[in-house]
C-alpha cells in the first residue's frame, strides 16, 4: 500500500485541532519534517494562490505563510483590514464567496472565532484559522513539531508519556494546547490565576474526550517534572487596556530559572512570541539553553507548508515519503 493511500483523511479546513484526528495531525507533522529537510526541493503549489486576510496585526504569521507559498511554488496575496472591503464591513459571506472564485485557499487572522467559522461555511475553498481570540492551531502545529524534534514525542517516545505545563493566561494558546492534548493524549497542566482560566466549555469538551488535564493556581505544581514548560504574554492583542490589571493578577506566574528547575532535567521552554522579558518569562530562560523558542518560530514555516500542501494539493506527497510507524 502506498504512502498516499495510507495518508489519513482530514477536514477541508483547519479551524481548530479538535476537528483533526491524532493520525491526521501526526501525518501532517511527518510531512512538515520532510519539507523541512528539503525546503526548496518541491513546488506542488505551482499556479495556486492563497488569500491572507488580516484583521489582526502579524509578523510571524504573514512571513511564514508568504514564504511558505513562495517556496512551494504558489503565491500569497495580502489583504489587510485597512485596504480591503472586509475591513470596511462587507459581509464575511460575500467576501468568502468572491474569494472562492479567485483563489485556492483563504487564511484568516482575526478576533472572533465565529468569523472564521462563517468564512468556512460560505467558502468553497479551504479556510485556515491563522489565529482567533479562541484558538491558534497553526502555532500549535509548530509547537508539536518542535516537541517531536526536542523530545522525540510521538516517535521514539509516545505522546502519552509527555507532560506539558502551561503557565499563565487561559487564552487562545492555552485552548489550543487543550485541543492538542485531547487529540494526542499527552498530560497537560494549566496554571492560571483566578479569573483568567481557560474557558470552562473547552476544558469540559476536551475532558469528555479523554484529555488528561489538571488545573491549578500554582505554577510550581504545574511545572514540577514537566517535559515542556510554555507560556504567552499576559495581555494579548485587544487587551492592552487590561495590561495593568493583568500584570497585578499574574504576579508569581513568570517562568524563570527557579520554575524551570522544577521541570524535568531535559525539559524545554516554548513561547509563541512576541515575548516580554521580565514579565511572563525571564531573559535567562527564553535566551537560555532549555529554550526552543527559535526552533519553534522556524517551525511555523514548515508546519504551515505541510498544511498548505494537504489542503491545496491533497493528492501530492514527496517521493519516498513514509508515515511514522508509531501511532500516538
Amino acid at each position: 500500500m502506498t504512502a498516499a493511500a495510507r495518508f489519513p483523511e482530514h477536514p477541508r479546513h483547519l479551524l481548530t485541532l479538535r476537528d483533526w484526528s491524532a493520525e491526521a495531525i501526526t501525518a501532517l507533522l511527518d510531512l512538515a519534517d520532510a519539507l523541512k529537510a528539503a525546503p526548496l526541493a518541491y513546488r506542488p503549489l505551482e499556479g495556486k494562490t492563497l488569500a491572507m486576510v488580516f484583521l489582526k496585526a502579524s509578523t510571524r504569521t504573514r512571513v511564514s505563510f508568504e514564504v511558505g507559498m513562495f517556496q512551494l511554488g504558489g503565491h500569497a496575496l495580502m489583504l489587510p483590514a485597512q485596504g480591503s472591503q472586509v475591513g470596511r464591513g462587507e459581509p464575511i459571506e460575500d467576501s468568502a464567496r468572491v474569494m472562492s472564485r479567485y483563489v485556492d485557499g483563504v487564511m484568516v487572522r482575526t478576533f472572533g472565532h465565529e468569523e472564521v467559522e462563517r468564512w468556512a461555511a460560505a467558502a468553497t475553498v479551504p479556510v485556515i484559522n491563522a489565529l482567533t481570540d479562541r484558538y491558534h492551531p497553526c502555532q500549535l502545529l509548530a509547537d508539536l513539531q518542535t516537541c517531536r524534534e526536542a523530545l522525540g514525542a510521538g516517535r521514539a517516545r509516545p505522546w502519552r508519556e509527555v507532560t506539558v505545563a502551561w503557565i499563565g493566561d487561559g487564552n487562545n494558546m492555552a485552548h489550543s494546547w487543550i485541543e492538542a492534548a485531547a487529540q494526542l493524549g499527552f498530560a497537560l497542566r494549566l496554571a492560571s490565576p483566578e479569573g483568567y482560566e481557560a474557558r470552562a466549555d473547552i476544558v469540559a469538551h476536551a475532558a469528555a474526550r479523554g484529555a488528561r488535564l489538571a488545573l491549578t493556581r500554582h505554577p510550581a505544581e504545574a511545572a514540577r517534572g514537566a517535559d515542556v514548560v510554555t507560556t504567552d504574554v499576559w495581555a494579548s492583542m485587544g487587551q492592552e487596556e487590561e495590561a495593568r490589571a493583568r500584570a497585578a493578577a499574574f504576579v508569581g506566574y513568570e517562568v524563570d530559572e527557579a520554575l524551570m528547575a522544577l521541570a524535568a532535567p531535559h525539559a524545554v521552554f516554548l513561547h509563541c512570541l512576541p515575548a516580554h522579558r521580565g514579565e511572563e518569562v525571564s531573559a535567562a530562560v527564553i535566551d537560555g539553553p532549555q529554550s526552543r523558542v527559535w526552533d519553534e518560530a522556524e517551525n511555523r514555516l514548515h508546519a504551515q507548508k505541510a498544511l498548505l500542501v494537504r489542503l491545496l494539493a491533497p493528492s501530492w506527497l514527496p517521493p519516498s515519503f513514509s508515515l511514522s510507524a508509531e501511532v500516538p
